[in-house]
C-alpha cells in the first residue's frame, strides 16, 4: 500500500476486515471495543467524515496484513 493512497483492492480488503470485526462485536458501534478504538486512534477529537472513513479502511488493511504475518 502506498503512503496515504488506497487502491480499489485495499478498499475491498479493508471493508471486508471491518465487516468481520463488526460481526464479532455484533455491530455495537458505541460498545466498549469501538469506543476504545476511537479514543486510541483519534484521542479527544474526531476527524471529518472523509478522514474517518479513510482511517477505518486503512485500519482494516492493517488488520489483514497483521493476520498474514
Amino acid at each position: 500500500m502506498s503512503a496515504g493512497r488506497l487502491s480499489l483492492l485495499d478498499h475491498v480488503v479493508g471493508a471486508w476486515e471491518l465487516f468481520k470485526l463488526g460481526l464479532r462485536t455484533r455491530f455495537r458501534l458505541r460498545g466498549p471495543y469501538w469506543e476504545w478504538r476511537l479514543h486510541t486512534a483519534f484521542g479527544r477529537g474526531y476527524p471529518g467524515r472523509g478522514e474517518m472513513v479513510r482511517s477505518m479502511l486503512e485500519y482494516g488493511c492493517w488488520m489483514r496484513r497483521m493476520r498474514g504475518l
